[in-house]
């Protein structure tokens, strides 16, 4: 018998208020199951995988969460996968699910805005419509989706760009793939998708630094010393930092650490412009530029790069790899690396 199965791994969607007028994740995935405001196309299978707001999520935990996909679309008769998820890290359990997903049948992601407790909450609509999406066969072959507000959304490059809107999610450079309503789907885009990743643990230590007016390399260092074995540089404007910067990012990649090159910009590829410790020097100095992928997704790129290859020039040939303009034109970054 066809069905999907749904996994649930908490959020706002499976959370209540407490004492304390704190939400916390609760619910089981029979719970969310019972809610649905319509009859859905297929029978459903929900199993639970986690039960806490996302962002308490490790990597490590999205590594689970992407095998327990794995798992349930080796059975027989699965048309697909629903994933209930907090929205906090959507962006990257989402985003890992499509770096690894090797199947055509759709894996669908969707949350809420509202807790479930909440006289207008948005989460059963939100899963019944990311049922629908993965029951339909033409969502097949385009891998990890986030269906929320009626939008479908492509994995990568989608993040979360409303704190507490329901329409939490956008892709701001491309816009979403297909809109769902009332149990019928419209596709409207195929998702540029990139080379699969092999699923490991996600072991590898990547830090996030933020670039701004006056940085110096205490935080960059700092990581290192932690352990990092990668770094993501949220860099200003088009990827720019500092001649301090410059000469770290020299320093640490020579010292085998890939430093990743992305931008705290809403919209746009990271691009080669300036000198005097701006990107054309970054790239110089060896950071590997992202593309249009934004700090988070690309922390969990590297992350699964370093965990799958440790070796980081194969790391970052990968991440260049990856780092392709998914509207076709090749990163213009991807040349004059230091790797």
């Amino acid at each position: 018998m066809s069905k999907v199965v749904v996994l649930s791994t908490g959020g706002t969607i499976a959370s209540r208020q407490n004492g304390r007028g704190a939400s916390l994740a609760s619910d089981a995935v029979s719970a969310l199951l019972d809610r649905l405001p319509f009859d859905v196309p297929v029978p459903v299978e929900g199993r639970d995988v986690l039960c806490v707001g996302s962002y308490l999520l490790t990597p490590a935990d999205m590594a689970l969460i992407a095998r327990e996909i794995r798992a349930a679309l080796a059975e027989p008769g699965v048309l697909g996968v629903a994933v209930t998820h907090g929205t906090d890290t959507m962006e990257e359990s989402a985003f890992l699910a499509d770096l690894v997903h090797d199947d055509p049948r759709p894996v669908v992601f969707t949350g809420a805005q509202r807790p479930a407790d909440a006289a207008d909450t948005d989460g059963p609509r939100n899963l019944a419509d990311a049922i629908t999406v993965a029951a339909d066969e033409r969502a097949r072959d385009r891998g990890a989706l986030i269906t929320f507000d009626g939008a479908v959304f492509a994995a990568r490059g989608t993040r979360k760009t409303q704190t507490l809107a329901a329409a939490a999610f956008s892709t701001p450079d491309a816009g979403p793939v297909g809109q769902v309503r009332e149990g019928a789907v419209l596709f409207t885009a195929a998702p540029a998708r990139g080379p699969r990743v092999e699923l490991t643990g996600l072991d590898a230590r990547v830090d996030i630094v933020a670039l701004y007016p006056g940085v110096d390399t205490a935080a960059l260092d700092a990581v290192v010393a932690a352990g990092a074995t990668g770094v993501v540089l949220e860099a200003t404007g088009a990827g720019n930092g500092n001649p301090r910067i410059r000469d770290a990012v020299a320093r640490l990649t020579a010292d085998g650490v890939v430093v990743a090159l992305s931008t705290r910009v809403h919209a746009g590829p990271v691009a080669a412009l300036y000198g005097n410790g701006g990107g054309v020097d970054l790239v110089e100095a060896g950071a590997v530029p992202t593309g249009m992928l934004r700090p988070s997704q690309a922390r969990i790129l590297l992350t699964a790069l370093l965990a799958a290859h440790r070796d980081p020039v194969r790391v970052a040939e990968e991440l260049t790899r990856h780092a392709e303009n998914p509207f076709g034109a090749r990163n213009p970054l991807s040349l004059g690396r230091k790797y």
